[in-house]
């Protein structure tokens, strides 16, 4: 096999993670179970140690085997508990997964302690050594174990992805229609909730349960705020978790800080920047937009004001009539005036014009009345 350089071992990981992550991810956001993902990641310990204790050694197939049976568990326990009506779902994950956590724990402690099996192998991992972590087979070196674990998981999440995607869309956005099409939306729910805990443990040990709750949801959250298309979503979520990853490991090299913490780090600072500069759902979006409204109730406002007036107003008058700054004033003023909708005399005296008046009959006046009263 042709010897890779640490530095695209720990890239090609730290991409391969954030892409399978994504994936299934995307569907998390959508379905608004977010808090299921970081719930699943931590309550798939027990499942660990028992395929650990079970079969006698760290191979990967019965540690992702059980830790798969405890994501579908985690999942059944939460919707158990959410169907007594007594619980909500946050809540409901709120009490399963701590408890199931805590089992893991204390199998750990009690059975593993002295075993190449802690809580810094199997939750925190450090995606520096995956170049050193080898697989063997046949007595040759194949590379890096990590790599081939992952483009393993990212290969199967994918091919699930594409099998699935219409019962995966349609139950997303509406289960109702999926049951009466024949469509179980249960079944779907538990195959993915499957592949989730699947993608969870494959990239515990190279990367570490921050990243991957990390790129879980914060990717497909960022993707979220720039379409509406799913296809489009997808492909957004699994573009900003490869930059991400990319992006953390050398931003991390310049801080000489962890590299998953620096991948979930510009991940987060992705995300922010969208929920800032999102053209349609950013935040600088959305006050611009309120401003425009603003603006623009006001131009009504002032219009309908000088309309039902029959003596002349000033502009001082104006702005103590509805509370406005004279710079705010100013501004409404020369908007209307650069549409010659009002004019404006030497003594500050303000007037309708025709094109004004015209304005106002093409908005309606007695809408125009019913805002102002």
């Amino acid at each position: 096999m042709i010897q890779l350089e640490p530095t695209v071992v720990i890239l090609l990981v730290g991409s391969t993670v954030a892409a399978s992550c994504a994936l299934v991810g995307t569907f998390l956001v959508l379905r608004k179970m977010a808090l299921l993902g970081d719930a699943i990641s931590h309550a798939v310990l027990p499942g660990i140690v028992i395929a650990f204790l079970i079969s006698g050694d760290r191979s990967t197939l019965p540690m992702v085997l059980g830790a798969a049976a405890l994501g579908v568990l985690t999942v059944f326990l939460v919707e158990m508990g959410t169907r007594t009506k007594r619980l909500r779902e946050d809540a409901s994950i709120g009490v399963v997964f701590p408890a199931l956590f805590a089992i893991g724990v204390i199998l750990i402690a009690k059975y593993a302690g002295q075993i190449d099996l802690d809580l810094d192998c199997v939750l925190y991992g450090e995606i520096a050594y995956t170049p050193w972590d080898v697989l063997f087979f046949d007595g040759q070196n194949l590379g890096p174990k990590a790599l081939w674990i992952n483009v393993t998981i990212l290969f199967l999440d994918l091919v699930f992805v594409l099998l699935v995607y219409k019962e995966l869309k349609i139950t997303t956005f509406d289960p109702e229609l999926s049951a009466a099409l024949g469509i179980s939306p249960v079944l779907v729910h538990y195959a993915l909730m499957s592949m989730l805990s699947v993608t969870v443990v494959g990239a515990f040990e190279s990367v570490g349960a921050i990243l991957v709750v990390a790129m879980l949801v914060v990717p497909p959250a960022t993707a979220y705020l720039l379409t509406d298309q799913l296809s489009r979503m997808l492909l957004l979520s699994v573009v900003f978790g490869v930059g991400s990853a990319l992006g953390g490991y050398y931003f991390a090299r310049w801080l000489d800080a962890s590299i998953a913490g620096a991948m979930a780090t510009v991940a987060g600072l992705l995300f922010a920047t969208v929920f800032l500069a999102s053209p349609r759902h950013g935040l600088v979006a959305k006050l611009l937009r309120h401003r425009r409204l603003s603006l623009g109730m006001s131009e009504q406002l002032l219009l309908l004001h000088l309309d039902r007036e029959t003596e002349s107003s000033t502009l001082d008058t104006v702005r103590r009539r509805f509370s406005w700054r004279e710079s705010y004033l100013g501004r409404i003023v020369r908007r209307l005036q650069g549409r010659g909708w009002i004019a404006v005399s030497d003594d500050g005296g303000v007037r309708l014009t025709a094109d004004g008046s015209a304005a106002i009959e093409r908005t309606g006046q007695d809408s125009l009345r019913h805002v102002v009263s």
